[in-house]
């Protein structure tokens, strides 16, 4: 995602943005549906309501050509981009986790997702005839959005799935609903504005665990799309339709004894900063092979981290974690969600320490159980471990990455060290030097919802899609 020249190009737009927002203030911060079937740009009081009004749009998206669907993508992206201070500011507001200056460059990324230009017509022939293989729409696809990432996770979804000839009833969480209602209210009146089709993407005034459980059980959903948490995608399972699920992640980050320590440090912050780790893709964890544990750790701080004592990770631990049974550290540990995506003098504060104002990332020296290895705990502190050498690096990220196939990071000169660790983490994404933000950019794609549960890893618009075989028996054929 390049996100240093990205908050960079934004300072040189700053100005601009400031002046289109102050012209553009939303009338209300809150979206709001009459009774019965009247909206207001897609939000309506029912989710049936909701759903009716995306399956008669969708009939009328499913017919557009290619470049008409690729204008929607462009009003999303369009908006997002001009609005993105607009936005950013109403989500931070209302979600309270992350960072400002993250969530305006998150909005900058939808023009990285991909949109018509993933589809494509494959033909295939022979003395028999010719087949020819395309991409067809599903219909009105449900989709649950996570707290961490609202409006971007609802934009890069909507563009995927309207590129492939969808319409979207969209589920947010109740932490982010206020700004996924206001954003979807702004594409909804540019499309009809442009293209004279309303209610492409719907939601609901009201975010609520029922009104989900509707939108999974409505016979007018043909397919389910989460981002979350595993409970929603247990949730969505139990529909009987087809899930494609977002789900949790704990990306370990080995560094061995040939890594440059220097690169590997200043990728690692990167990664880890950004928006306070609330990435699913976000390192959480750092095996560092012995030889080289110490050096590793002068340049982490070079690079502008603090290191925490031990005395001090633990009373963040105190505070940033609540446990299971009677008495300090007893039982399974549980984030503590007041400090989800919290700034670092937040954290800092809670350690007992000072930190200096330029401070990027918070790290510090635990043992492989320690919780803030174990669990995924989305706030601007790393844990680094120290191991005997690159195959116990291995074995533990493998431990801490639990099996959820999601994401792993090494830093290493040596390609087989680095090819050996792939295929044993087997993840969905996999960096090798690098941040971890490099896995969602181009050559590859970008995405805020990466199903790596069911299998189909970043999403894109053919992931929204059901393939469809045409048959030409004993004709068309040329040579």
């Amino acid at each position: 995602m390049q996100i240093q020249e990205q908050v960079i190009a934004e300072i040189a737009k700053e100005v601009v943005a400031r002046l289109r927002v102050q012209l553009q203030q939303p009338q209300s911060f809150s979206a709001s549906a009459s009774n019965g079937a009247a909206s207001r740009d897609g939000v309506f009081s029912t989710v049936d309501d909701a759903v009716n009004a995306a399956f008669e749009a969708q009939k009328k998206v499913a017919a557009m050509t290619l470049e008409d669907r690729d204008r929607i993508v462009k009003i999303i992206c369009r908006i997002c981009n001009d609005r993105r201070e607009e936005l950013g500011r109403m989500e931070m507001e209302e979600t309270k986790v992350g960072r400002l200056d993250h969530k305006i460059v998150k909005l900058t990324n939808m023009r990285l997702v991909l949109g018509v230009e993933a589809l494509s017509t494959e033909a295939r022939s022979n003395q028999s005839g010719m087949c020819i293989i395309e991409h067809a729409p599903w219909g009105v696809i449900g989709m649950m959005l996570p707290v961490t990432h609202s409006v971007p996770t609802m934009a890069s979804n909507a563009i995927n799935i309207v590129a492939a000839g969808n319409t979207a009833v969209f589920g947010p969480h109740p932490s982010g609903a206020k700004v996924a209602q206001y954003a979807l209210q702004l594409w909804n009146r540019e499309i009809e504005k442009e293209l004279g089709v309303a209610n492409v993407f719907t939601t609901t005034n009201n975010a609520t665990i029922e009104a989900a459980e509707q939108i999974f059980n409505h016979p007018k959903i043909a397919l389910i799309c989460v981002t979350g948490g595993a409970a929603v995608a247990k949730a969505a399972a139990k529909s009987g339709k087809r899930v494609i699920a977002g789900g949790p992640g704990n990306p370990p980050v080995v560094v061995d004894e040939t890594a440059e320590l220097d690169r590997a440090a200043a990728s690692i912050i990167e990664g880890a900063a950004f928006d306070n780790n609330l990435l699913c893709i976000g390192e959480k964890e750092i095996f560092v092979v012995a030889s080289v544990a110490n050096p590793f750790k002068e340049a982490m701080r070079r690079a502008g981290a603090y290191e925490l004592d031990a005395a001090a990770i633990e009373r963040l631990a105190q505070a940033a974690f609540t446990f299971e049974g009677r008495g300090k550290g007893c039982g399974r540990a549980h984030v503590n969600k007041a400090f989800v995506g919290k700034d670092i003098a937040v954290l800092a504060a809670a350690a007992g320490v000072s930190v200096p104002a330029n401070t990027k990332l918070l790290f510090g020296e635990t043992n492989e159980d320690h919780p803030f290895v174990v669990e995924e705990q989305m706030m601007p502190f790393i844990p680094m471990v120290r191991v005997r050498d690159v195959d116990a690096a291995i074995a533990a990220a493998v431990k801490a990455e639990h099996g959820y196939r999601h994401t792993a990071i090494i830093h290493t000169q040596n390609l087989e060290t680095a090819t050996r660790m792939a295929r044993v983490m087997n993840t969905t994404l996999f960096i090798l030097n690098a941040p971890s933000s490099k896995s969602l950019s181009h050559p590859g794609y970008f995405s805020h919802t990466i199903a790596t549960p069911t299998g189909e890893g970043v999403t894109t618009p053919l992931t929204f899609t059901r393939q469809r075989q045409m048959m030409v028996g004993d004709a068309l054929r040329i040579i």
